[in-house]
């Protein structure tokens, strides 16, 4: 009888791990892959916590990242379903938006403003309005940079291309190399590349902070750098899992900001920029998840300041309801 009852506690046993494993492996298979994209900066800094926990499985969804230079490495996979969602200039997911006919969607704005004018060699930069006559190194031509400062300079009767000389090069790092040879210089740069410039040129100060100058118009909008887009068809088939992502990715920008020796470290592991420079300017790069009505109010209101500009820099016409992604 004893034998008998080991027999039957050993087959209860295995029957118990056996399930235990059918379920662990059930699980597992239940993760959907979310398929990410990012850029070397602000818009993929609040990412790398999920990026960490996923690396050792404690997330809800599996995650393979694609770091790029530019958005154009990115924005053809997006289209083609190679990936799922991206973390890029939040005015391209407009233009997206138009040119796929609504195939994409704004999930959250990730990163608020990061722009700031550093002069190098002087203090004569304290106001929008002490930049005319003057030349500006700048990068971002045609792009959220060129389109905020272009309205700013507007708000105080300025024209960008009579009242001042925008020097635009195509490389943080030529603006950079530019105030470098010169013993006085005024450049128009994002975070955490201010960062880097005064690690690099002897005698430079941050002489105005945009987001600081586009907030005092107190006009309803908000200067925004990037945006979480994600695929449409991505979004109707795995709401749960894009319910996780956004949670998760809030929990990770919250880490950012909070623990930024911690966070500086992961950014360093994943590529995007050094650690020692990642500590220092996380503070200034206004990293957020914004999500919901909040983000559609808030973007709303940038894009009507870039249409008035220039309406291709939104896709031609202001996005719908539609582009909003709607969340609980």
């Amino acid at each position: 009888m004893k034998k008998l009852m080991r027999t039957i506690l050993a087959m209860m046993l295995a029957a118990a791990m056996m399930l235990a494993l059918v379920s662990a492996s059930a699980e597992e298979q239940e993760k959907v892959t979310v398929r990410l994209g990012g850029l070397k900066g602000p818009t993929s800094m609040g990412m790398v916590k999920l990026l960490e926990d996923q690396e050792k499985g404690e997330t809800a969804n599996k995650y393979e990242f694609t770091m790029a230079g530019s958005p154009n490495d990115l924005t053809p996979a997006l289209l083609k379903g190679e990936l799922d969602i991206l973390a890029v200039p939040v005015n391209l997911g407009a233009v997206l938006y138009q040119k796929s006919e609504g195939q994409v969607q704004l999930a959250a704005v990730n990163t608020l403003g990061v722009l700031y004018i550093v002069e190098k060699g002087g203090e004569t930069v304290q106001t929008l309005e002490d930049l005319k006559g003057k030349t500006l190194y700048a990068t971002g031509k045609g792009s959220t940079p060129e389109y905020a400062l272009a309205y700013l300079l507007a708000q105080k009767g300025m024209d960008i291309n009579t009242d001042l000389t925008v020097d635009w090069k195509s490389e943080h790092t030529e603006v950079v190399a530019q105030m470098a040879l010169e013993e006085t210089a005024v450049a128009l740069l994002p975070q955490p590349f201010v960062t880097v410039a005064a690690g690099q040129v002897e005698n430079l100060r941050v002489a105005l902070d945009l987001t600081k100058e586009w907030d005092s118009l107190d006009n309803g909008s908000q200067l925004i750098t990037g945006g979480l887009i994600v695929r449409k068809a991505f979004a109707e088939e795995h709401p749960e899992a894009l319910a996780a992502f956004l949670e998760e990715y809030a929990a990770s920008t919250a880490y950012t900001n909070e623990q930024p020796a911690e966070a500086a470290q992961l950014i360093e592991k994943y590529d995007i920029i050094k650690a020692a420079v990642a500590e220092k300017a996380i503070p200034f790069c206004n990293i957020v998840c914004i999500t919901g009505e909040e983000m559609q109010q808030i973007a709303e209101g940038y894009f009507r300041t870039l249409y008035d500009q220039n309406p291709a820099a939104v896709g031609g016409e202001m996005p719908d309801e539609a582009f909003y992604l709607k969340t609980k």
